[in-house]
């Protein structure tokens, strides 16, 4: 029989299909359709920091700590009307889900600085989550803050949140980092026990007719896994973590693949809004079928077996393939 679990941040799943943080968890029957489907395990949409910042109406305490950096932050907080879920009512919602599912529920925190915000992360626990992602999104536009200032305030946000709880941490990462393989161990030690690649960027365009600024939700395709699944395949057996693909999961074939990188799950949330949970049944039986006719017994066997670690040819995750796809050209 093909056993299809996984293990990810210490939670024995059935399998390795994972509904990212989305607003899938926004609703209740959403979240038990999904669990009916087979999706092994939900990470709540995220808590953003700004909201907890407008609930307690601390923006004292997060702009005066280091107000050279972060003092034009002030100016671009949204108003109290864009934010549509308080801390309490986020709390809530993780409370029943928790009743209402029996798959494991991950908290998602979405922050850049210290400070009393992190007592979130302990509710978050104190709730019922079984996990906690904490999603490090932040957008410099200080030209004046170095990156070692950003990434140094990053691990040490890491630090204090993993001091405040028992339950595992994962960390979702930007692919923006000049040295992520660095970054990424120092995050280990500073207390994560799984990274989660990558965090997708929503970039704001122009209306030309109203001369506005306008923002847009666009969805994955199956071409965004590259990145990710490059990454964990190079970062797989040399830092030791639980990894999470996330970007670009739409297929049977798509977590195949992230699962050689050496992911543990493989999140995903843009093929559900667009068609639904009835994808999930289809993904898992192909997946399964695949196994099967390649003679895998377990999702664990294949597990890093095309990381850079273990191809025959290492160089191509690097520069050789980049030379290789564009001598490949023809015109």
């Amino acid at each position: 029989m093909t056993d299809l679990s996984t293990t990810y941040l210490g939670l024995k799943l059935k399998n390795p299909l994972v509904a990212s943080a989305s607003p899938l968890s926004k609703k209740i029957a959403t979240a038990q359709r999904l669990e009916e489907a087979g999706i092994s395990a939900i990470v709540m949409y995220s808590l953003f920091e700004e909201q907890i910042i407008h609930e307690s109406l601390e923006l004292d305490h997060y702009l005066s700590r280091n107000s050279d950096s972060f003092s034009e932050a002030l100016t671009y907080l949204p108003d109290g009307g864009m934010y549509g879920v308080s801390p309490e009512k986020y709390l809530n919602q993780l409370t029943a889900l928790k009743k209402a599912v029996t798959i494991p529920i991950i908290g998602s925190l979405n922050g850049i600085s210290k400070g009393g915000w992190t007592s979130y992360a302990k509710r978050i626990q104190e709730t019922g989550a079984d996990a906690l992602e904490l999603n490090l999104y932040y957008l410099v536009t200080d030209p004046n803050l170095t990156s070692t200032e950003v990434e140094s305030a990053q691990i040490e946000l890491v630090a204090e949140v993993k001091s405040a709880i028992t339950i595992p941490l994962a960390v979702k990462l930007s692919p923006y980092i000049t040295s992520l393989p660095n970054f990424a161990s120092r995050l280990v030690k500073a207390g994560a026990n799984g990274l989660v690649l990558f965090n997708r960027f929503y970039q704001p365009d122009f209306d030309l007719d109203e001369l506005d600024i306008v923002y847009n939700l666009d969805l994955s395709t199956s071409a965004d896994l590259r990145l990710p699944l490059r990454w964990i395949s190079i970062m797989y057996g040399k830092i030791h973590a639980d990894y999470a693909l996330t970007s670009g999961v739409h297929t049977s074939e798509d977590v195949l693949k992230a699962m050689m990188a050496g992911a543990k799950v493989a999140m995903m949330a843009s093929n559900i809004l667009l068609n639904g949970e009835k994808v999930i049944p289809s993904m898992l039986s192909s997946l399964e079928e695949w196994m099967k006719e390649k003679e895998y017994k377990s999702v664990q066997q294949m597990q890093g077996s095309m990381s850079q670690k273990n191809v025959k040819e290492p160089a191509a995750f690097e520069r050789a393939n980049y030379m290789k796809v564009l001598s490949s050209f023809s015109n």
